[in-house]
Formats: C-alpha cells, structure tokens, sequence
C-alpha cells in the first residue's frame, strides 16, 4: 500500500489509527498532542493513558481513538534531539515509528497517519527528522502492507534538502515553459507517418505540404490509421520491462508507491490504462532513462511536457538518475504539486 504526504489536521483524517508525538509520561500536552486529547476527549485519554504510562523514549502505545475518527491512538516518545548524540537520536526516532508501525499491525490496521516526530519543541531539524520518517516507512513497507500517510499541519513543519531544492528549481527555470506560450505537442509515430507520406504525395502533385498546412495543434490522423498501427499496450510493455529488469511484481508496486490490487488491475487486465502519475511512478520503479519512459507513457497516451511543473520536476530526477520515488514526492509536496503513486 502507499505511503503519501498531505497538509492536513491529523485529528480529522479518517484512518485506522492516528499518531501522537507524545511525552514519556503520556501527560496532555501542547500542540499536535494537546489537539489530539482534545478531539478524543481529554479526561477519557488522559485516563486511558494513565493505565499504561510511564513509558521509554523510542517506545509506542496505543488507545482507542475515542471522539477522533480514528480507531485508535498510538503515542509515540520520540527523542528530543541532541547535536552531541546524534546517531542515538536517530535510533530513537526510527525506533518511535518501527514500534508505532508493529502495533498497527498487530491491531489490524490498514491505515496510519503520523505527524513529523520530534519536529517541534523537541527540535529535531525537521529536513533530518523528515529523512528518518521516510527511511523507516518505505523499510517497513518492504515487508508490510499498510495505507501510511505523513500529516503536515503547515508548509513550516516541513522541509526538504536546501541542496535538492536548488538543483530543481534550476532545473526548472532552465526547462519550464511559460504555460502561456503555444506549443505544439509532440507528434505520436503514426502521426509523423501519416505527415511523412502526405508529404511525399504533395510533392509528387506539386501541392502545399501538409506539416505546412496544420493548425498549432496537429490534426491526428485518420482513426483507421491509428487502429492499424496500434503499439504493444501499456500492460504488455510495463510486463517486458519487468521481466528485462529482472524484478519481481511486489519490488515494482512497492518502488512505485502503488497499491497492490491497483498493480493487480495493470497485470490482469491488458487494456488498463493508467493515470499518468501511475504511469510515471512506474517509470521510476524501472529506473527507465527519459527516453524509455517516454515510450512507456506514450503506451498509456500520455507524455512529459516542459509546460506541466509537474512534468519538469519529475523529469529533472529521471534525467540525473534520482529514482526515489519518497524523494520525488517530498519536493513535488513542496511545490504543491500531486503526488506519484498512491
């Protein structure tokens, strides 16, 4: 199942279980915490608390989720951050969210929503502290099937590499098309045939070519041309791929942040036909150049355009060989742009 980034109110998100960055001692608290006792019912969670506190940093409980729309809260004590210690700061955080993750698991969970733990007065930077939520989620999500969602109340608890987000904004002033500009897309091959042998005959008859002739947008060509000279469909191709690359189902659908009954769908049925960002996670997943992408996206009728931000930012990993599709979907995230796979 896929693991997603979204603004929002953790107390309002309708999953299995929510969780709280919560204090050894499993008091009330400001914040996140505070917001969250107080949906569920202060008085009942602080009780329902108090039978099982205190507990050690880098541990997790749960309890039922009361008033919240959740099933159940499971409060979390991640660490508060020392510079001097920092590697046994991240043990602890990576431990905080491996052992909230073993309790939905053990409680039949499908869904979990976290919040950035220790991000705040606890003052773990927040671009690490982002790093460590991730790194531990997609390695339990190697060998887990759960529905995991990262809540961000506001941009401010949030953020990615300085160094990463400079290299795509260059890449994207260097590659972005004002939207405004008329483009003509790119031509699909039985197009540039169809113009190619109209040519010919023009020249032949001594008429206007027809590439000459065409409006900005290109008329496709007659639909029995394209019936005629339909490519390997998406399924098929993605299934070579697969087998080229010597992967298995599961590595593909988990590297591309896809939930497995979707993958299920593109196995089973060969005319499923995909979304694009579907499409494109599965692209990364490969680690496919641009140009096998291209023709991978061409198959599902799609194609990357550098008047689409979204286009330029997901080019810009594929062309340097970036094929995390978590990493991806931080700064799409940050450019408030969707995100792939889920």
């Amino acid at each position: 199942m896929p693991f997603t980034i979204v603004r929002q109110d953790i107390t309002k998100i309708k999953v299995d279980a929510i969780v709280n960055a919560a204090n050894t001692d499993l008091q009330m608290g400001g914040g996140v915490c505070g917001a969250i006792f107080k949906a569920a019912g202060a008085a009942q969670l602080q009780a329902a608390c108090d039978k099982l506190a205190p507990i050690k940093t880098g541990e997790a409980v749960i309890t039922p989720g009361f008033d919240l729309p959740a099933k159940f809260v499971i409060h979390a004590a991640g660490p508060v951050y020392r510079y001097q210690n920092a590697e046994q700061s991240e043990k602890l955080l990576r431990s905080a969210y491996m052992e909230s993750l073993r309790l939905a698991i053990e409680n039949n969970c499908e869904s979990i929503a976290f919040p950035l733990i220790s991000s705040g007065i606890y003052g773990y930077p927040k671009d690490e502290a982002l790093q460590v939520a991730t790194a531990t989620i997609q390695d339990f999500l190697i060998n887990n099937d759960i529905d995991i969602t990262l809540v961000v109340f506001d941009k401010s608890a949030f953020t990615v590499s300085r160094e990463l987000l400079g290299a795509v904004e260059s890449y994207i002033d260097e590659h972005y098309v004002d939207t405004h500009q008329i483009k003509r897309r790119k031509l699909l091959d039985v197009e540039r045939q169809a113009i190619s042998e109209a040519d010919e005959r023009a020249n032949t008859l001594n008429e206007p070519l027809l590439e000459e002739m065409l409006a900005p947008i290109d008329a496709p060509a007659p639909l029995d041309d394209l019936v005629g000279n339909l490519d390997e469909p998406f399924s098929q191709m993605l299934l070579r791929l697969i087998d080229a690359k010597d992967m298995t189902d599961v590595e593909v659908y988990k590297r591309a942040n896809l939930d497995r009954k979707l993958f299920s769908k593109i196995r089973i049925n060969k005319g499923y036909m995909p979304s694009k960002r579907t499409a494109i996670a599965l692209a990364v997943a490969l680690e496919l150049s641009l140009d096998k992408t291209d023709d991978l996206l061409e198959r599902a009728g799609y194609a990357l355009s550098h008047a689409v931000k979204f286009d330029v930012i997901v080019e810009y990993f594929i062309a340097n060989g970036k094929y995390d599709v978590f990493e991806i979907n931080e700064v799409l995230f940050e450019y408030d742009q969707p995100l792939l796979g889920g």
